[in-house]
């Protein structure tokens, strides 16, 4: 059973969503709240799978909630746009993913249920405006060094780049040839070298650094969100 708090400032809102979400099978919905500060005690009280949160004007405040939220839980956002900065920070800051608005709601609970086993989950509307975000965020000339990648094996970087690419440890393991345990040790690496503190946070990174390019979508196309696999 999968628990999950809404974090949502508009109270119909929150309503609509805990109904939704309480009539699907294998969600539990433990609470709800217009209020950031009650939704970080009661996340780190209850512990819930997944926080659904308003991703809609985040703000300075709003990314660190995500940051906070993301530390005793997976955070997933239902945001309108993923072409800003605010949307970028929370990817940084462990947000497990976004969903539009306009979500079906068997999207929706895939996608509850995505986030909730630790994939990231961006619906294909999101992710060419996300990855705009990155490019237009990466300082011009920025060395490889500067942004952590160069401690990186060769190896590792292939490794990053499935990670990135939405691939997960068994796909990495069969298009590299390696056992999947292999692929584990790498990723765990991976995390120490870049500072990440979890897998999400390895998915900008890999953009940051060029090893995924903006001028090809990484996400399979699908009218559903999309999970970056675990």
């Amino acid at each position: 059973m999968v628990t999950v708090f809404v974090l949502h400032q508009q109270s119909l809102q929150r309503l609509g969503l805990r109904m939704l979400l309480s009539s699907r099978p294998g969600l539990t919905v433990v609470g709800e709240t217009a209020d950031e500060a009650e939704a970080i005690r009661t996340s780190d009280r209850l512990r819930p799978d997944v926080v659904l949160m308003d991703g809609s004007g985040l703000g300075t405040g709003g990314i660190e909630t995500v940051r906070r939220l993301a530390r005793s839980s997976r955070v997933l956002l239902l945001s309108p746009s993923g072409h800003d900065t605010d949307a970028y920070a929370a990817l940084r800051a462990g947000a497990g993913g976004f969903v539009l608005p306009d979500v079906t709601p068997d999207e929706l609970t895939s996608a509850v249920h995505a986030v909730a086993v630790g994939d990231v989950v961006i619906s294909p509307g999101l992710t060419r405006e996300l990855i705009d975000a990155v490019r237009s965020l990466r300082p011009a000339g920025t060395s490889e060094r500067a942004h952590g990648i160069g401690s990186l094996t060769e190896r590792e970087r292939d490794v990053l780049t499935g990670v990135a690419s939405g691939w997960s440890n068994a796909e990495i393991a069969e298009r590299l040839h390696i056992a999947p345990t292999t692929v584990k040790s790498h990723v765990s690496n991976i995390l120490t070298k870049t500072g990440a503190r979890a897998r999400v946070q390895l998915v900008p990174f890999a953009y940051e650094n060029g090893l995924i390019r903006p001028t090809v979508t990484p996400l399979r196309t699908a009218a559903a969100p999309v999970p970056v696999a675990a």
